[in-house]
């Protein structure tokens, strides 16, 4: 108990004295026990503070499960609303309900006026993100799992205050304030990847390779957030230099391109991309562009997710696709 309200005690300071603070209660006991340290430690702190509980309508009986998520958090003193979603088929299940669910937090936070949302990602949540996106072949950007801080919303902090600590903490925060948490019975279904990965994968590598396995991958997901933060203030100095807007697009010198090691050109090739056409491109197509810089040998444009790549003298132009005349 005395961990989580530590790791909540830390996520509230710095906050502005007299705003509001959400907490996303799902009624599991990592939310659970998120949301009675919040109840606690923000009062102290000199903070309003509430929690959402999303009803995804995805299992019987959702509408008992929220209505006691919201009861938990009145009697801990939170002022505590349900929100109830269709979650869509997009990208699947899991991310059609975490879209739903992000969407509700963000509504949530601007009808309060919040400045932050806690959710209750624990340091098991981190390790399983970052070993599926190990299995998977992701980019480092994947690996570096979650954020200890990050962005909903302008003004809004997303924080996750429990990513330090494991989920055997959780349950026993709860287990100490004799709170009640709800088991999804989602988390125990193997149809789902990250659920194969928490009973069966991680157990085995613990067993073969030894304890401490969690905690080395939260450990490498830190390190690469480091190394990605100090990339993107490289790509942030360079980029002004190299780049220039061109007619219904964005363009790179490719000498700086040639010029810089390979892990920022793609990185800055994938960047361009991102911002100019809010797309993201795989390492293939990463690769693909870069050949038009370091093997150069009059091939034709690439077609982009949204946009088109050309080498134009000495020049790598991105441009929006033409649509077709009629």
């Amino acid at each position: 108990m005395a961990d989580v309200r530590r790791a909540v005690r830390d996520a509230l300071a710095g906050l502005p004295e007299g705003a509001t603070v959400l907490v996303g209660l799902s009624g599991g006991a990592d939310s659970l026990a998120l949301a009675a340290a919040t109840a606690f430690e923000a009062p102290k702190a000199g903070l309003r503070a509430g929690s959402v509980t999303v009803d995804h309508g995805l299992q019987g009986g959702s509408e008992e499960i929220a209505a006691r998520a919201v009861a938990q958090a009145e009697a801990l003193g939170l002022d505590a609303i349900a929100v109830t979603v269709d979650v869509g088929g997009a990208g699947g299940p899991e991310a059609a309900a975490r879209d739903a669910r992000y969407g509700v937090l963000k509504d949530a936070a601007a009808d309060a006026g919040a400045v932050a949302v806690l959710v209750g990602h624990t340091l098991d949540d981190q390790a399983e993100t970052v070993l599926l996106g190990l299995a998977r072949g992701a980019g480092a950007g994947s690996l570096q799992g979650m954020a200890w801080s990050s962005e909903l919303a302008p003004g809004v902090a997303l924080m996750r205050p429990l990513l330090g600590l494991r989920r055997e903490t959780t349950r026993a925060a709860c287990a100490a304030l004799q709170l009640a948490p709800w088991d999804d019975p989602h988390n125990s279904d193997h149809r789902f990847a990250r659920v194969r990965v928490r009973e069966t994968v991680l157990p085995m590598l613990e067993a073969e390779l030894g304890p401490g396995i969690a905690e080395a991958l939260a450990r490498t997901a830190a390190q690469l957030r480091e190394d990605a933060e100090a990339f993107d203030e490289m790509i942030d100095e360079t980029i002004e230099d190299i780049v220039e807007h061109a007619e219904a697009g964005i363009s790179v010198s490719v000498a700086a391109l040639a010029a810089n090691p390979a892990a920022l050109r793609h990185r800055i090739i994938r960047l361009v991309v991102a911002s100019e056409f809010h797309q993201s491109l795989t390492r293939a197509q990463t690769l693909e562009v870069a050949r038009l810089v370091t093997d150069w040998s009059g091939q034709g444009p690439i077609d982009l997710p949204g946009c088109r790549a050309r080498r134009v003298g000495g020049r790598l132009e991105f441009t929006a696709p033409v649509a077709p005349t009629g």
